[in-house]
């Protein structure tokens, strides 16, 4: 723990910052200054307070730098590459790629160590916020909430991946002993409900433009709802406590009780976007270059990135329904045709995935075998004959300078929606407003599927709901943390990979035939693997005093 909480502030000040040009966090100081100074001067205490939302993250990529995504470990994706943090992950033995020498997997010992010093900058701020000589020109409440939030909101990153971690909410000087034992899961959700309970009041409804992305009471209560979820699902709550379940419900109602949001009519834009009624928080992403970003991995490599690297599977395919049926493709009444497969699906189908002859750049993608899209010389570039049409916006074209933007959505409405209905399923069952929250998500203008059938049973609407989940939040980051509250690894991860052989007959016509993937893009998924490893560097560094989570 001892790197994570004596981070200096001159290391803070020299983070490196990505965002928009006229985004808030471009105003922080670039210059080391000591302690004294900063708080003395209530402007610059101000842009302090900003660099927290740098801990926060912003990326979809992040298993290994930019090459991997935690769709990737579920069943949305593989990958075609056989480099070491792809075969950790697939095979499960993430701490191999630590014990190796590289740069730890950036979803666990970044994010540790990330979080953790982001709840130092906020720990500092919150203690020092009364000395600061505030002017009519800050908002020393709103910054206190903010600061309440972000710690609140980084301690739900770590608890979602490693359970209970340690609480840290106070600044420790250089002589105290900060070998600390981790709290309990339950102690950690009960700090950061705290926290909530103190922004909530602090934070406005909305910012104008300059300052949009910050955190809003809106954000708050997303943030509330989805940790209650989490809290609630079947790794965290093994008796099955409705009332749990309830207390999710209850707090995603909140938020949709505001009338504040709605769902944005279009879905295939969704990340695209620079404000919409549906986001309650994101990360700005304006136009950037494809090299070295999360594309050159999510694209084919004849289109900019090195290599395929983000090959949606058959199985995240198959997730999608037939249109108008409302029925998955492998029930004999959808009106599927093996060999028509991407005829008639749901219309998010074709917002998310990129597959064979799907029109695109002013071509058609060619999937087939000798197909520019698929494999070209000993290079293959996509491991299934997918791509992840969401993760590559169509005017990022190679040599050619970004106009679109892919946000970080931190919370958008849809989410509340589906933990709404999730939660209140499980505490009541499928009554009607179960039904009415799903299915305004299936009747978004531009996807117009047909609402769920009636009579569903509770563990049906368990399925659909987990289903659509899974489609409306494809490659968002969530199905992989999804699968780990469910504990439904074994299940879903564990399964065999498939992915499409496309063949193009000599007529111009194509063959088509799912096929088992190969054994090193076949995954691991254990029964202890539900929550992530400490990083051993902490463990080891703790003396004994910081537990290992069981199996790892």
């Amino acid at each position: 723990m001892k790197a994570a909480i004596y981070i200096s502030l001159n290391v803070l000040f020299l983070f490196c910052f990505a965002s928009c040009t006229k985004n808030f966090l471009d105003r922080a100081p670039s210059v080391n200054l000591s302690e004294e100074k900063i708080f003395a001067d209530p402007v610059l205490a101000s842009q302090y307070s900003d660099n927290a939302y740098n801990h926060l993250i912003d990326e979809y990529a992040r298993f290994n730098a930019h090459r991997g995504i935690t769709g990737q470990a579920a069943d949305e994706a593989v990958s075609g590459n056989n480099e070491i943090s792809i075969r950790t992950l697939t095979n499960g033995t993430y701490h191999d790629h630590y014990e190796r020498g590289g740069a730890s997997l950036n979803d666990i010992g970044d994010v540790w160590s990330r979080a953790y010093a982001g709840i130092r900058v906020t720990n500092t701020m919150l203690a020092k916020m009364d000395n600061v000589p505030w002017t009519v020109n800050q908002s020393p409440d709103r910054i206190k909430g903010e600061m309440y939030f972000i710690r609140a909101f980084l301690y739900f990153e770590l608890i979602k991946r490693f359970g209970g971690v340690i609480i840290v909410d106070k600044v420790y000087g250089p002589n105290e002993d900060i070998d600390l034992p981790r709290n309990t899961y339950t102690e950690c959700v009960n700090f950061i409900l705290a926290d909530l309970e103190k922004a909530e009041p602090l934070l406005p409804d909305d910012y104008p433009q300059s300052n949009y992305g910050r955190a809003t009471n809106g954000a708050a209560k997303a943030l509330r709802s989805r940790l209650l979820l989490f809290a609630a699902s079947r790794l965290n709550n093994e008796t099955n406590d409705l009332t749990k379940w309830a207390a999710a419900a209850a707090a995603a109602k909140s938020l949709i009780d505001l009338n504040r949001y709605s769902l944005q009519a279009t879905y295939t834009d969704i990340l695209n976007v620079t404000t919409s009624p549906e986001y309650i928080m994101i990360k700005i992403r304006g136009p950037r270059t494809i090299d070295g970003f999360l594309l050159d991995f999510a694209m084919s490599p004849g289109s900019g990135g090195a290599q395929g690297q983000l090959n949606p599977t058959q199985n995240h395919v198959d997730l999608y329904e037939m249109k108008p049926t409302g029925l998955l493709p492998a029930d004999p009444a959808s009106g599927y045709d093996p060999q028509n497969p991407y005829a008639n699906r749901d219309p998010r189908f074709y917002a998310n995935i990129l597959y064979n002859d799907a029109p695109w750049q002013g071509r058609r993608i060619q999937m087939w075998s000798g197909g520019r899209d698929y494999l070209t010389g000993n290079v293959t570039y996509t491991a299934t004959r997918y791509y992840s049409r969401k993760l590559w916006p169509e005017p990022y074209i190679r040599n050619v300078a970004g106009t679109a933007v892919l946000n970080y959505i931190h919370f958008r409405y849809a989410e509340i929606l589906l933990n709404y209905a999730e939660a209140q399923n499980e505490a009541v069952g499928p009554d009607a407003s179960v039904y009415d929250a799903i299915n305004q998500i299936r009747a978004r203008t531009s996807v117009a599927m047909p609402p769920l059938p009636a009579g569903l049973t509770q563990a049906q609407m368990r399925q659909r709901i987990r289903n659509e989940r899974a489609v409306e939040l494809a490659f968002e980051d969530f199905r992989w943390y999804d699968i780990m509250r469910w504990k439904a690894g074994p299940e879903i991860v564990a399964q065999p990979m498939y992915g499409m052989n496309v063949v193009r007959n000599s007529n111009g016509t194509f063959t088509y035939n799912k096929e088992l993937l190969p054994a090193n893009m076949q995954k691991v998924y254990l029964d202890y693997m539900h929550r992530y490893p400490i990083p051993r560097n902490e463990i080891f560094k703790s003396k004994g005093i910081l537990l290992q989570n069981t199996g790892w």
